[in-house]
């Protein structure tokens, strides 16, 4: 049971929820977090996803409207490994040059601890049943074998199209496979997770 208001413990993530108006935000981080609404969100991802959220708040109020891609490159340049110092000043002051005060900008984006603290100790969330289900994992290996198949086949065309590649018919595969230190068989990994696990251990019986 949620306590009230006023028994809740301090939280920056809600008093960026309320400086920012992001009106429903923390429903949203719940529902992601708790798979209520469908796949579980990593911390991680949640956190990537308010910052994001609070960027736009920002932009928005200096009377801009920026598209999604705006935002997600944006922040990207503000908080990438990667990116350099040349790359992050010329973001900063573009930002500034619009009324958006990057300081305090940066002082409300959070961390996924943050997160997990607002979802846990303010809005006292908790995680279900977090058992495995075997079909839903490889429901998950089988939509990124698709993916990556996708990706790699684009990238081929693309190199035939710059002649990189010499232009024929090429069949592409991509397989993720397991072989067992055990006893050496080599399984399609969905194969194997459809089986529990190699059948060595049932020769052996």
């Amino acid at each position: 049971m949620a306590k009230a208001d006023g028994e809740r413990p301090r939280s920056k993530v809600a008093r960026v929820i309320e400086a920012y108006d992001l009106d429903g935000m923390g429903e949203t981080l719940e529902a992601e977090w708790t798979g209520t609404a469908g796949s579980r969100t990593s911390l991680r991802d949640l956190a990537d996803e308010f910052n994001r959220a609070v960027l736009e708040a920002a932009v928005r109020a200096t009377g801009t409207t920026p598209t999604e891609y705006d935002i997600a490159a944006t922040y990207a340049v503000l908080t990438g490994e990667d990116v350099s110092d040349a790359d992050v000043n010329r973001k900063e002051r573009e930002l500034e040059r619009d009324g958006v005060s990057v300081d305090e900008l940066r002082r409300d984006f959070v961390t996924h601890q943050a997160i997990h603290s607002y979802l846990t100790k303010y809005r006292q969330a908790e995680l279900g049943d977090r058992s495995i289900d075997p079909e839903e994992k490889i429901d998950t290996l089988e939509r990124l074998q698709g993916r990556t198949a996708a990706v790699a086949e684009s990238t081929l065309d693309a190199l035939i199209d710059a002649d990189a590649v010499s232009k024929r018919d090429y069949e592409l595969f991509v397989d993720v496979r397991a072989v067992c230190a055990e006893c050496g068989d080599d399984y399609m990994l969905v194969d194997l997770i459809d089986a529990g696990g190699c059948s060595c251990g049932q020769r052996e019986v």
